[in-house]
């Protein structure tokens, strides 16, 4: 059986400019501050990480 994803087309750059998106939207999260910047953090490496896969992908600063 094959495994479905809620956006099974899309590219890794859309994949991290979304994950980028999750990152800020974390920021003004009705949540503590600790927990809103650990979700801004995981999203943001998660987009690093992505952009580091493709090909002509920005260089880590």
């Amino acid at each position: 059986m094959a495994i479905t994803r809620l956006f099974p087309t899309r590219n890794l750059p859309q994949r991290a400019a979304a994950h980028r998106a999750m990152a800020r939207a974390a920021l003004f999260a009705d949540s503590s501050a600790s927990t809103r910047l650990k979700r801004y953090n995981h999203h943001m490496s998660k987009a690093r990480q992505l952009e580091a896969h493709q090909p002509g992908g920005r260089s880590p600063q």
